[in-house]
């Protein structure tokens, strides 16, 4: 069996210097609370964000079930609580700085299995730009970046920009959903992350096709956004339906949606064979790369398991969604 290359996993470093700014004023910023040696709470202020264990920081764990699950290579990504956008420019390029290099230092114990991907400090585009080309030049192979910053999607004219720029650097780009809306309806039965985080995800491609972004782009940007694009593969008729009916509104790309189905890849967490045959028969069998969001309680182990057991793919296509689509957007092949 071929084995895989997880594109979406997540880290969050052991210990880090106190990244609140001096003064004590802005937003909260990560901490971590270590309870034993392999258990710890990421924490925002005094309020619990969430509890981890080692494999979030100890690369001979992530090994021994990467072995487990027969994965070849994880990307190993920040967890988005760390992204900082709503800090000032200055304070969150600190923390990114701090949080890069703590990324190396986790992935160095196993080069070329743990393949690192930076954070930038997205809201400002020109330190977005210094942070990715100083990542690369260390040894980052890619970034992940949040679906948004604030009220600005993808098709805001600096991350337009910044993604221009990945692409002329041939960084691979990983988008994860984060800073979900919360509401006393959502607040029940982690509907931000059972609901949120899809519809999100979806709001982040319809952005980049009707801001135009994909007509701007070129082909070499290399794009792919988490949990299987969301509720995108759903609703591609929906969206063509409203570009064709109400041009004067939803026309503001070249082309239809459906168009740009071949410009982006998506991961295959989507936890059932039903919904990973429309993501397959929608996106394309060379855009769907195995992602399994380890090691969060939400995600998929063994990583790559719904893909191999999957019925319905033909060995050809298996294979690429195992790893060969995963040596492309990385830039390997």
């Amino acid at each position: 069996m071929d084995r895989v290359i997880d594109v979406h996993t997540h880290y969050v470093p052991k210990g880090w210097p106190d990244l609140a700014r001096p003064d004590g004023t802005g937003p909260a910023v990560p901490s971590l609370r270590l309870e034993s040696e392999t258990d710890a709470l990421i924490m925002l202020g005094t309020r619990e964000f969430r509890r981890i264990r080692s494999d979030c920081w100890d690369a001979d764990v992530r090994l021994a079930d990467m072995d487990a699950d027969g994965v070849r290579a994880q990307v190993v990504s920040p967890t988005p609580v760390f992204f900082s956008y709503a800090h000032d420019v200055r304070q969150a390029a600190r923390i990114a700085t701090i949080v890069n290099d703590l990324a190396l230092e986790i992935c160095a114990p196993a080069a070329g299995r743990l393949v690192p991907f930076c954070q930038v400090p997205l809201q400002d585009t020109d330190a977005a730009c210094r942070e990715l080309e100083r990542c690369l030049a260390a040894g980052h192979v890619g970034v992940e970046i949040g679906n948004h910053v604030g009220d600005r999607d993808l098709d805001d004219e600096g991350i337009a920009t910044f993604l221009q720029h990945a692409a002329s650097l041939g960084a691979p780009v990983f988008v994860h959903p984060w800073d979900m809306p919360t509401s006393p309806r959502l607040d029940r039965w982690m509907a931000r992350w059972l609901t949120g985080m899809p519809a999100e995800t979806h709001l982040s491609i319809l952005a980049m096709i009707l801001g135009g972004v994909f007509d701007k782009v070129g082909d070499d940007l290399r794009i792919c956004f988490a949990h299987g694009g969301g509720s995108f593969a759903f609703w591609v008729g929906r969206m063509d339906n409203a570009w064709r009916a109400r041009n004067d509104i939803v026309g503001t790309s070249a082309y239809e949606p459906s168009h740009y189905l071949g410009r982006f890849y998506v991961d295959s967490v989507v936890f059932d064979e039903r919904a990973l045959r429309l993501l397959v028969d929608t996106v394309g069998g060379d855009r769907v790369m195995v992602g399994s969001d380890y090691p969060y309680p939400l995600g998929e182990r063994p990583a790559g398991g719904l893909v191999r057991g999957s019925a319905f793919l033909d060995d050809s296509t298996r294979a690429k969604i195992l790893h060969s689509n995963a040596e492309r957007f990385l830039g390997t092949r």
